[in-house]
């Protein structure tokens, strides 16, 4: 059993090791990943390593290559639209069965007490909020949503769905605290979090389900800004370097 655990704990550092090194845009698209190389950069064995790296395979960070292994794979912004859509199609659905199955009350208070406490991560002046408790809450928000409908197999494939490249909710958010436009998209979010309180207590599924996909939709415009408006954002956007247009 300690041995399994540990062979665990080596694929999940190897996991989160290589995804950084991708999304951070230390390999370039393209390039071959040498396994030899990153076992001795991120001090791990090279049978947690390849589990590692199909892992990444199957979010779709990574590509098999024919003559074996696997390189970084390039994106087109339509690959991250793509990615973000289908999460808030997923959230929509959550929400919309959460909203006609009824949530129960221990539920329903766990996110209004998130809520409230992502309401004072803001300040009366933008540049004093606290983002990171933001981007800490936002994700604790978003993790609670998926168990809102009671299903397990929603939950799972919602968890699978935020493993998508730019996929996650926090995709855009990420060290952007210097950024006035994603600042100010943050109050939108913020209030959409609550419209989807208030469907989820009215019951009001279509409702729901509409807030989710347009919730999912802020990411989207926040991926356009950079892209048409100020790319020199892209080195500091995690992943971002992986984009072609």
């Amino acid at each position: 059993m300690a041995m399994e655990h540990k062979r665990d704990s080596q694929t999940l550092k190897a996991l989160l090791g290589v995804r950084e090194l991708v999304l951070g845009g230390v390999m370039a698209p393209g390039e071959r990943l040498s396994e030899v190389g990153l076992s001795q950069t991120l001090g791990v064995s090279r049978t947690p390593l390849r589990a590692a790296l199909s892992r990444l395979e199957q979010e779709g960070l990574l590509e098999p290559i024919p003559s074996g292994g696997y390189a970084v794979r390039s994106f087109t912004t339509a690959d991250v639209f793509d990615s973000i859509e289908l999460r808030g199609v997923m959230e929509g659905t959550a929400l919309r069965m959460a909203a006609e199955r009824g949530v129960t009350p221990v539920r329903l208070n766990q996110l209004r007490l998130l809520i409230e406490e992502i309401d004072k991560t803001f300040a009366p002046r933008s540049q004093d909020m606290d983002f990171d408790r933001y981007v800490e809450l936002n994700g604790e928000f978003h993790t609670l949503l998926t168990l809102l409908p009671g299903s397990e197999t929603m939950r799972r494939e919602i968890e699978r769905v935020t493993q998508l490249p730019f996929a996650s909710p926090s995709a855009f958010l990420e060290k952007q605290e210097d950024v006035p436009a994603f600042r100010r998209s943050l109050v939108t979010a913020q209030l959409q979090h609550k419209d989807m309180l208030n469907a989820l207590e009215m019951r009001e599924g279509s409702r729901a389900e509409a807030l989710g996909r347009e919730h999912a939709r802020l990411a989207r415009r926040n991926l356009e800004f950079v892209m048409r408006q100020d790319r020199s954002l892209i080195p500091k956007v995690p992943g971002l370097v992986l984009v072609a247009d």
